[in-house]
């Protein structure tokens, strides 16, 4: 059963914490100050919004092949939850909380969950299998949905220079090549493809609870329901 005491943003915050106890103060500079920075940056103004109607989109799912738009408003509402790659540590943490703590209710709301990563399949398999995932775990193709959406960055200079010196650009770990990734960002979609809920955050150790979504699918079912 869900514990609904369980807060992400508490789990993320213990993870930070770890962080300042254990991690090189250079390293963690450049992690904090890109953070920061996003947050400063971010523009908000080109973040989809409620109202928005999605054209047509597909993902590859890692185990399932390609989903479209179509097929995954085929039972009811879709619920996209985008994260930055399988290795993430706060990725990590926060999957695993969804499957916990999110992915039951949704079930119950008959609405399919999907976490979404431009990572390559044959890459972003792993986190799949690592946690045994019971929701779809899918790449956006040269983050192609991420950008219709607005809610991309770019690895800031010093982040870029980390990536470099330690063997490990985030282009070459994803496979996509570039320093893009999404923020984590968590999406509601109703069958007739307009967005109920978004909420971008733009710091990756601040993400979205589980309530507010499981509220607003809530909302998008009972709609449907009395439509019917």
């Amino acid at each position: 059963m869900p514990n609904h005491k369980e807060s992400l943003r508490q789990l993320l915050a213990d993870l930070h914490a770890e962080r300042v106890a254990t991690m090189d103060p250079k390293a963690l500079k450049i992690n904090i100050d890109q953070r920061q920075l996003l947050v400063d940056t971010a523009d908000r103004a080109s973040f989809a919004k409620v109202g928005d109607t999605l054209a047509p989109f597909s993902l590859e799912e890692v185990n399932a092949g390609t989903l479209t738009l179509d097929s995954l408003l085929e039972q009811g509402p879709a619920v996209l939850v985008f994260f930055r790659f399988a290795g993430c540590p706060a990725c990590n943490i926060a999957l695993p909380y969804y499957q916990r703590q999110l992915a039951p209710g949704l079930k119950r709301l008959g609405a399919t969950l999907v976490a979404v990563s431009p990572q390559v399949p044959e890459r972003l398999v792993d986190i799949k299998l690592r946690h045994d995932f019971d929701f779809l775990v899918a790449s956006d193709i040269d983050n192609r949905l991420a950008r219709r959406l607005g809610i991309l960055y770019t690895f800031d200079q010093a982040s870029q220079q980390a990536g470099i010196a330690g063997g490990k650009p985030i282009g070459e770990v994803t496979g996509t090549g570039t320093w893009e990734l999404p923020m984590p960002t968590v999406v509601v979609i109703d069958r007739e493809r307009v967005v109920r809920f978004i909420d971008v955050a733009p710091d990756w150790l601040v993400r979205t609870e589980a309530g507010p979504v499981l509220d607003a699918v809530g909302v998008v079912v009972s709609k449907q329901r009395q439509a019917a």
